[in-house]
């Protein structure tokens, strides 16, 4: 056939790899121009893609040699078999090697051979830059598993474990006082886009980390250290707040700072910030909220009641209480991506806790109670009332308290006060009914809708609004229904659960005889 010059020959093949060509789409270029079927063979010697017409049958006459050009004690070869010409050529300086076969009715000239070599040689390239590219996947698939895995340690309050996570390349967010949590609100691609544009060669991001959050694609959950952009560079604080300046479609909810084994609490901040930024013109607030109740309740009467609420959940696998202490406050489906598990194996988890405690995990005020409970536990074993510590000889024989109880004390009362003082006004009434009415249809929007006479959409944009006022997050999580749960009932004398903790005190009544 009437081929142009070899020069305008490479510069259409490199026009067919440009395209994004496959290897069998370059094989066919090569054979309409040199007049031949062609083969690529891989390293072990297989078939990776050849023209239609290839005569595959060839290949079995020549086993010998293209062994040895596989092995590297040959760089190319010709032979005749069956009557046809066939030129073998091998690529890549490691073995085994791969091998460019050619068959044409015969000998291929100069120029055909020349085209021929350098066709294998750009292929081979393409090949090892393809090999690259999986590696370098590979690689930011495991940095990103690392960064989660020290995350996960620093939520548990686990420091220590997150640096031996990370022997000999421990990045500078673990060497920090305190760190504040950035959590980025952004469409899914754009997430992977951010976290492969901001990290560096070991993996992190600077002396901070962004991390993807498994359980909800748009957020990226950013551990910043609150000394991150020393020494006159730009700290990744002030990186994700251009970021949402420039793009409408992002939002930013920003903890106060907290010491690294705090990050959990500082993540919880985080979230009742995005879901306020969510809804206003800025896309961007800071956590501005109260102290948690927890802190606020009776040291030992608020302890003698959560250790006897949750003490049945001994009786369970403690991976069955870890999966319900998220449950209680994250979607099930979300606790399901979180752990890498299915959402019915989370429900059995949580059927079982249910079963150990007697109560109904659906039901919104038993899971605040349980939250409560669970959190009064964590924040006070080992510190401000231990386990063994045998107490005030006048506490002797006092009946431990009730939930209803202890929300009655002055600093329940005032705290619940103080949450919902935004919503009590007149003006705002209607908000305040609409939160009454959601936590007695256990946060259910379209049953509250049918409650109230109003549409599903009119009340999740009464929520929306809550959530700005009271700088908690209720839509997405949930993790803000249990404060508005007990502050309800703090200041309207309602039960929270109103079976539940009777139920539970008549099945077990020597747990509550005192403290």
């Amino acid at each position: 056939m009437g081929a142009p010059g070899y020069a305008e020959d490479l510069d259409e093949l490199l026009r067919v790899v440009r395209r994004q060509g496959s290897l069998g789409e370059v094989l066919r270029w090569l054979g309409q121009r040199i007049g031949a079927e062609a083969a690529w063979l891989g390293g072990s010697g297989t078939v990776r893609a050849a023209t239609p017409g290839f005569p595959g049958a060839v290949l079995g006459a020549l086993d010998g040699q293209l062994a040895r050009l596989a092995q590297g004690r040959l760089a190319a070869a010709t032979a005749q078999v069956g009557g046809v010409e066939v030129r073998l050529e091998a690529f890549a300086g490691r073995e085994p090697r791969p091998v460019l076969v050619t068959v044409s009715p015969e000998e291929l000239t100069r120029e055909a051979a020349q085209l021929a070599s350098r066709t294998g040689g750009l292929v081979e390239l393409l090949g090892r830059a393809s090999e690259a590219d999986g590696s370098s996947r590979g690689y930011e698939q495991k940095a990103r598993q690392v960064r989660f895995a020290v995350l996960t340690a620093l939520m548990a309050g686990d420091t220590t474990l997150a640096r031996r996570m990370t022997t000999g390349d421990v990045p500078p967010l673990l060497s920090a006082e305190k760190a504040r949590v950035y959590l980025l609100h952004c469409p899914p691609a754009d997430r992977d886009r951010l976290v492969r544009a901001y990290q560096d060669p070991s993996g992190y991001h600077g002396p901070d980390l962004m991390v993807h959050c498994p359980a909800f694609d748009e957020h990226l959950i950013c551990p910043v250290a609150e000394d991150s952009g020393a020494g006159g560079q730009l700290g990744r604080g002030a990186v994700l707040r251009r970021l949402v300046r420039e793009n409408a479609a992002y939002a930013l909810g920003v903890s106060r700072p907290y010491p690294l084994d705090a990050t959990a609490r500082a993540y919880g901040e985080a979230l009742h910030a995005l879901a306020v930024a969510r809804n206003s013109p800025q896309r961007l607030a800071s956590y501005r909220g109260q102290p948690s109740l927890v802190h606020l309740l009776p040291g030992r009467a608020a302890l003698a009641w959560a250790r006897a609420y949750v003490e049945p959940l001994d009786t369970v696998p403690r991976l069955t209480r870890d999966i319900t202490r998220l449950a209680v406050t994250f979607p099930r489906s979300a606790v399901a991506r979180l752990l890498q598990i299915s959402r019915n194996t989370v429900a059995a988890h949580c059927r079982r806790a249910e079963a150990a405690l007697g109560v109904d995990l659906g039901e919104v005020r038993v899971r605040a109670a349980l939250d409560l409970a669970l959190s009064l536990v964590g924040a006070h074993s080992g510190s401000l009332v231990p386990a063994d510590d045998p107490g005030d000889p006048g506490d002797a024989g006092k009946a431990v308290p009730t939930l209803e109880e202890l929300l009655r004390t002055r600093p329940a009362r005032e705290w619940a006060e103080l949450l919902l003082k935004p919503l009590r006004d007149d003006e705002r009434q209607q908000l305040y009914l609409t939160v009454r009415a959601w936590i007695e249809a256990g946060a259910d929007a379209q049953r509250t809708a049918g409650q109230l006479g109003l549409s599903r959409n009119t009340v999740r944009a009464h929520l929306r609004a809550v959530e700005g006022l009271l700088q908690r997050d209720l839509l997405t999580t949930g993790s803000g229904i249990h404060d508005l749960v007990h502050a309800v009932r703090a200041v309207t004398g309602h039960r929270a659960q109103p079976d539940a903790e009777a139920e539970q005190r008549a099945r077990w009544p020597g747990r509550y005889a005192g403290f």
